[in-house]
């Protein structure tokens, strides 16, 4: 009688004791701009992909897999006047996740290996790491004669 009133604890206190070790209710991040920051890009060369007036996205140079939509088009398109859809830009904000790449990955089920967020841009500029930086109407990379 005392044994299998020792095994009903045990059996039970076994199957009750991950339920009371794992009931801890983790926040999941909000997706969105302007919502909770993912981590900040700093001067990070990207690929800056626009269409007419309305959308503009960027990949990062070497990875390929992420893709990022500028929650800001509006504001950045008068720093793209000079660019083509395509070029290479210094980029620099606050990434979020995209709301419609989470609910469709969490839907699914197997995980994608694309994944797409949000970025508050802060600043585009070009990369003038070793070239001249220009003077007020001469080209970049201008090479002076020597004699």
């Amino acid at each position: 009688m005392r044994g299998n009133t020792l095994r009903r604890i045990l059996v039970t206190f076994i199957i009750i004791a991950p339920v009371i070790m794992y009931s801890d209710c983790k926040k999941q991040a909000k997706c969105g701009c302007g919502k909770d920051v993912l981590y900040d890009l700093t001067g990070t060369s990207s690929y800056i992909y626009f269409t007419d007036g309305s959308t503009i996205s960027a990949m990062t140079v070497g990875d390929m897999y992420s893709t990022y939509i500028f929650c800001n088009p509006s504001q950045m398109f008068p720093k793209l006047a000079n660019d083509k859809s395509g070029d290479i830009l210094q980029l620099t904000g606050q990434v979020y996740w995209d709301c419609n790449y989470v609910y469709q990955s969490s839907n699914s089920s197997y995980q994608s290996v694309y994944r797409t967020y949000d970025i508050q841009v802060t600043d585009l500029s070009l990369n003038l790491y070793g070239k001249n930086k220009p003077v007020s109407d001469t080209h970049l990379n201008s090479v002076t004669p020597q004699n």
